[in-house]
């Protein structure tokens, strides 16, 4: 552990910095998957960092969601924690033959889980992110020529990938893909798209008392279809709790999103199904870490939503 803490020190000290105390017992927010080492250090200056290496295959991607970062920072637009640069206008050095980057350490209160899910104020301070991320993204200039990532390409990908690896599991989910055939998959192509994070859901978020303190792990941003973000935020409600779907917590958030009015009508007309949809995304993940158990759960979970069509539809009055 010697090594690895000094070269923590060699990599703070490429931001003039010099650490103090390493704080391995402050739980760290977001997905460990998304870095190959992270640290929340303290240093001289009295403040305290969040020190990431990030795997080498990443860094241009890492650049690029530093730079969507910068932008939407210079907007203006709240829950935005920039990465810091070097004095040499570097945001990832290479430093012992690691790839480093720096961001300050925001602390949050952890939602309680799932509890969390009937949380009737995070719909509306939800909703109110994502209304200000479609305002103030507009301009991206980077995003702004990109193709749509197409959710409707990825699940026929999958399903031929789990007809030859995993045939069980895809007799359990032939109603699910009955259901989006029947129409989103004839019309997914032609619907509107509009700059997402890509991952957007609760846990996602550093949250305070009653805010949002920091949105965090925008790995999956990018140019998607408009109803993404808020597809995959209600999904992951109802992974939590399948009660919270009808709870206040979804009801405000979609509330507050219609009366935004920035969604349009077709978007809303296919919002039930681009939630199952979006659930092909997690199930992909459960397959690839060969997760048995979350398999299990994310398939009877995608029936779930696929068997009460009617139910939420009418519960979130689309």
């Amino acid at each position: 552990m010697a090594k690895i803490d000094k070269s923590i020190t060699s990599a703070a000290a490429q931001w003039n910095l010099s650490v103090t105390n390493i704080r391995r017992n402050i739980p760290i927010a977001g997905s460990p998957e998304r870095c190959e080492l992270r640290f929340v250090i303290e240093c001289d200056d009295e403040a305290t960092y969040l020190l990431e290496s990030v795997f080498d295959t990443d860094v241009y991607h890492k650049l690029n969601i530093i730079s969507c970062l910068n932008f939407l920072f210079g907007k203006k637009l709240p829950g935005i924690n920039p990465y810091i640069c070097t004095t040499k206008r570097e945001y990832i050095v290479n430093c012992d033959s690691r790839f480093w980057q720096l961001s300050p350490f925001v602390q949050g209160i952890a939602p309680d889980r799932p509890e969390y899910v009937f949380d009737k104020w995070r719909g509306r301070v939800l909703a109110e992110f994502l209304i200000e991320l479609r305002i103030k993204s507009k301009e991206l200039p980077r995003f702004n020529s990109l193709t749509a990532f197409s959710i409707k390409n990825y699940i026929y990908k999958l399903i031929a990938q789990i007809k030859i690896n995993d045939p069980d599991v895809l007799i359990k989910i032939r109603p699910v893909i009955s259901l989006l055939e029947n129409r989103f998959m004839k019309v997914h192509d032609s619907l509107p798209v509009s700059f997402c994070h890509g991952d957007f859901h609760p846990l996602n978020i550093i949250w305070s008392k009653d805010s949002i303190r920091a949105v965090i792990d925008w790995e999956f941003l990018g140019i998607k279809p408009e109803i993404y973000d808020a597809a995959n935020l209600i999904g992951c409600i109802g992974i939590e709790n399948p009660e919270g779907l009808t709870g206040e917590l979804a009801y405000d958030f979609i509330a507050a999103l219609k009366e935004a009015g920035l969604i349009s009508g077709i978007s809303w007309e296919l919002f039930h199904e681009f939630v199952v949809a979006v659930r092909f995304a997690w199930l992909s993940e459960w397959l690839r870490h060969k997760d048995h158990e979350m398999i299990e759960l994310e398939t009877v979970y995608m029936n779930l939503l696929t068997d009460n069509s009617e139910l939420l539809k009418n519960t979130w009055k689309l």
